[in-house]
């Protein structure tokens, strides 16, 4: 646990100063010409990766991207955005589909009690690797999806994913948790963060080298703000225009 995390864990968590931080954090396209010291960016990518997880699998990875060189190639991939050409740090966050099996492995590796529990080596051996592994051309998938609408019309039942691209879906969702973990994070060491979504896919991929079936989902600009890095006033829809109650 890194000293950031001890610190932290002695104060109270309090519903007011949650909401601070959550106000305080906006999208921010302007950045200080300020680096970011590597220990914050390990402190926050500790707390990214502590977000709740599909089956705890953890099907995500970043890459940080510090070097000069490679963060003014990554300009034009992020269609010239301000905060790609001004950020003194990048983090390419990706989902990974393709890693729940060394995940499964792992997670029986590196338990962290001297026995694994049979219900947890059970599950990683055998309900998990059925779940999602989709097969050759996704036909287990298509397998599965035949067996399930069968099983189904008896029972309450998890039905996905059940194909590469329920897959993908799976992945993004719990990679999505953990970036929301690493920009609040880094604001509380009052840090700006601008998650980009706008960029060429084809060229990120060239430029970093991803692996073939990860799914980058954004490229997050880190640094300290500019003053003119806020661009607009906040703006949310009223909550009755997006929430329903039963």
């Amino acid at each position: 646990m890194s000293r950031f995390a001890v610190e932290s864990s002695c104060l109270p968590a309090t519903p007011d100063a949650l909401r601070a931080l959550i106000e305080q954090r906006r999208a921010v396209r302007r950045f200080l010409d300020e680096p970011v010291a590597d220990e914050i960016l390990r402190d926050c990518l500790e707390q990214a990766v502590l977000a709740p997880n599909a089956c705890n699998l953890q099907p995500w990875s970043f890459q940080v991207i510090r070097d000069p060189e490679l963060r003014r190639r990554l300009v034009p991939v992020c269609l010239g955005q301000n905060a790609a050409r001004t950020a003194p740090v990048l983090i390419a966050v990706l989902a990974r589909p393709d890693t729940w099996r060394e995940s499964c492995a792992a997670i029986i590796e590196q338990w962290p009690e001297p026995q694994v529990p049979e219900k947890i080596r059970d599950f990683y051996q055998r309900t998990a690797p059925f779940q999602y592994n989709q097969g050759a051309f996704g036909l287990r998938g298509l397998f599965k999806r035949v067996l399930y609408a069968f099983v189904g019309q008896r029972r309450a039942l998890m039905r996905q994913p059940n194909s590469h691209a329920e897959m993908r879906l799976w992945a993004v969702k719990s990679t999505a948790l953990a970036a929301q973990n690493l920009m609040l994070a880094l604001q509380s060491h009052g840090l700006a963060t601008c998650p980009m979504e706008g960029f060429d896919e084809v060229r990120l991929r060239k430029v970093l080298e991803i692996p073939r079936r990860a799914v980058p989902i954004m490229l997050l600009a880190v640094g300290r703000a500019a003053e003119n890095g806020v661009y607009n006033p906040r703006l949310r829809f009223p909550l009755e225009q997006r929430v329903s109650w039963h």
